[in-house]
């Protein structure tokens, strides 16, 4: 057993490096133009920021919003473009499997001995995602200021930030996936990525109870930042749900991680080639 979990272990890191060194390709490659790159970056920063006036700007009218003030509403926005950003920085690429498969590409990477998702998901690797994580984490930062901070919840906000990646990485395979099928199906991968983020950057109270309840239990993205949210707040669950769920943010994207991987799985067994 001990031998097993050795090579279970040598073999993630051996991923990991696999990753990493064809990522740093592409930032190499990228930083040959660095003006370029520079102003990608900020640009990326600027656009996502204004999601952030939009709330600001309704604020202005507004002194709360679904019974949630602005540094509240902040938390929840930092926390969800946080998540999103991470993912969509990591493995941003398997949005292009459409793509990959009418172009060929596909059948490329299925010739190398490297799992195909590592390639699919490091492949045109790029470092201008970081302005929306920057902008989100100076958000965050902003709002974890009026949070009243203690050991656990220091813990539940780190957790949260990792898992909320993990659960958008799970959105963006399983999703992403149908194109084995439709060959062209970005929009409705991005309806449940993109637009899960763009939901949960408000409080769930401005929803009717199906729209959370859709959030929680069929497309978890509310785990991504709603509950632990809750909880570093010390708010209970306006919906009255258990205060446990504001715990589950791991458990949702270990369940979420798991879907992805057999989503995608049967993805490539169902994949026959793009042909000549």
């Amino acid at each position: 057993m001990a031998e097993i979990q050795a090579e279970d272990s040598l073999s993630a890191r051996g991923h990991v490096g696999m990753y990493a060194a064809i990522a740093g390709l592409w930032v190499r490659a990228a930083w040959v133009y660095r003006t370029s790159f520079v102003t990608l970056v900020v640009a990326n920063g600027l656009i996502t920021g204004l999601d952030a006036v939009a709330i600001w700007i309704m604020f202005s009218q507004l002194d709360l919003l679904g019974g949630f003030a602005l540094h509240e509403v902040a938390l929840l926005y930092g926390a969800s473009s946080l998540g999103l950003g991470i993912a969509d920085t990591l493995i941003g690429s398997v949005e292009r499997i459409g793509e990959y498969i009418r172009t060929g590409r596909l059948d490329q990477m299925l010739t190398k001995p490297l799992p195909l998702l590592l390639q699919v998901c490091a492949d045109q690797f790029t470092l201008r995602r970081l302005g929306r994580i920057t902008q989100a984490a100076v958000v965050f930062a902003w709002a974890a200021a009026y949070v009243d901070w203690t050991p656990a919840r220091v813990g539940v906000a780190v957790v949260m930030v990792v898992s909320g990646g993990a659960i958008f990485f799970g959105l963006f395979v399983t999703f992403s996936c149908i194109q084995f099928l439709t060959k062209d199906a970005t929009e409705f991968a991005n309806a449940f990525t993109y637009g899960g983020a763009t939901l949960t950057q408000y409080p769930l109270t401005i929803f009717p109870r199906e729209v959370m309840r859709s959030l929680t239990f069929v497309v978890p993205v509310a785990f991504v930042n709603w509950y632990p949210c809750l909880y570093l707040l010390g708010r209970d669950d306006p919906f009255g749900l258990p205060g446990w769920l504001q715990l589950c943010s791991p458990v949702a994207a270990v369940a979420m991680v798991g879907v992805a991987l057999l989503t995608w799985r049967a993805g490539v067994r169902r994949y026959t080639s793009t042909g000549s």
